[in-house]
């Protein structure tokens, strides 16, 4: 889940970067992009990637 956060959060910081769109000093590319990077260093670290079920044998 968090893979798929980080992958849309790069989109954002790609689309503000290409279209040079003017924003705040806290909703900037860099930010999204680093954003999207702790999301994604979540997901390696395998938080958010949900419940493991115990199987009872």
């Amino acid at each position: 889940m968090l893979g798929a956060v980080a992958a849309v959060l790069f989109f954002l910081a790609f689309l503000i970067n290409a279209a040079d769109i003017g924003t705040n000093d806290v909703f900037s590319s860099v930010n999204v992009m680093l954003l999207g990077l702790t999301a994604l260093a979540l997901h390696v670290a395998g938080i958010g990637a949900g419940w493991a079920s115990r199987s009872r044998r």
